[in-house]
């Protein structure tokens, strides 16, 4: 009996531990996959035009957008160079600098970038480059076209249309001053634009106001020039001067600050961006009744968009307008009254339906003026 039992036990034993040889052996762990390499960021570059980076006005416009970019999508590199001057080589120095350190978009806002653009965009194939207010040429004018290029225009005679309606209904002397910079096609589409938006508030929305002053410094840069145009103007009765000048309106700024800092009451429309700030005085308040807008830092934003994603319109010359928000006045105008501004709302949407076309040649012009 106690021989079979162990018998029993014998078996019962080699049976367990020839089901447990005949299971499959475990399968070893699988480790968890390494994470991805978060993907390599654009480097992003700029060069700046005449001034410095927070000029408030073409250059910190066109930082600005970058650096939304970069805050929203956050897929970019950045980094802007000033030039050592504002020759062409100069120019094609920093961009030179960039494209060696990885830079592979290459945004630069101005005229002055034409030639340099045209150069370095032949040698640099790779790089992409947004051309603001520019096209490519070797000099002559004779305009060249680079598919790694996309030049960017304005409709500023839009912005100066609205701005002119608004200092119309806004002035208390009836007189009105304008200073521009160089006598470009930019300036004068913003002085073109202002001169009819003053004329057609004259005529449909009941003012009287004349445009007394208008004159060309012949640079971007010289600030005190800025001044003393400013100061004639104001003491002719002039109480709002449209500055489309630059570093020329900073000068116009700082008569129209000082004048104030005395409580006179006097204003300047700015350019570009919106500059309030840069109207601000000691109390708080500021002389800026407006500003002339082309979005720049859309355009700087919309085409790295474009390039990052592959819809860049390389070689394309594109113009953004009224109802492409490329331009216009701020979203806020503090110095404006609700009334003007509900009367400048009604004249935009005119435009946008296209019962008002803003002239933007002096042709054009003449002909509206009639």
């Amino acid at each position: 009996m106690k021989k079979s039992l162990a018998l029993v036990l014998v078996l019962v034993m080699v049976m367990s531990l020839l089901a447990a040889c005949s299971q499959p052996a475990p399968a070893p762990a699988t480790p968890e996959p390494a994470p991805a390499p978060a993907p390599e960021k654009v480097k992003v570059g700029m060069v700046t035009d005449s001034g410095t980076i927070d000029d408030k006005s073409f250059n910190q416009g066109t930082w600005e957008g970058i650096l939304k970019y970069k805050n929203d999508k956050n897929t970019i590199e950045e980094k802007y160079l000033q030039p050592t001057g504002e020759q062409p080589t100069d120019y094609v120095n920093a961009i030179n600098d960039l494209v060696d350190t990885g830079y592979s978009i290459v945004v630069t806002p101005g005229f002055k970038f034409e030639t340099a653009i045209n150069e370095a965009a032949a040698n640099q194939r790779d790089t992409t480059f947004i051309l603001i207010d520019g096209q490519p040429h070797n000099g002559d004018f004779n305009f060249v076209k680079h598919d790694n290029v996309v030049s960017i225009f304005f409709n500023e005679h839009e912005a100066g249309f609205l701005a002119g309606v608004a200092s119309a209904l806004s002035t208390k002397t009836g007189k009105l001053g304008f200073v521009g910079g160089m006598e470009i096609p930019p300036v004068q589409r913003f002085g073109w634009g202002f001169k009819a938006g003053v004329a057609y508030a004259n005529k449909t929305l009941g003012t009287k106001a004349e445009i007394v002053d208008y004159l060309y410094q012949g640079t971007f840069n010289d600030v005190p020039a800025g001044q003393t145009l400013a100061a004639g103007m104001y003491n002719k009765g002039v109480d709002i001067i449209f500055h489309a000048a630059g570093g020329v309106g900073v000068g116009v700024f700082n008569e129209a600050k000082q004048r104030a800092e005395k409580g006179e009451k006097v204003f300047v429309v700015g350019v570009d961006v919106d500059q309030y700030a840069a109207g601000e005085i000691s109390n708080g308040s500021s002389v800026t009744l407006t500003s002339a807008m082309k979005r720049i830092d859309v355009a700087a934003y919309n085409y790295i968009d474009a390039k990052i994603n592959g819809t860049f319109p390389g070689g394309e010359v594109i113009t953004l307008s009224l109802a492409d928000n490329g331009v216009g006045l701020p979203e806020k105008n503090p110095n404006l009254t609700d009334d003007v501004i509900a009367k400048v709302e009604a004249v935009k949407k005119e435009i946008l339906s296209g019962a008002i076309t803003v002239p933007g040649t002096q042709e054009a012009l003449d002909a509206f003026l009639k």
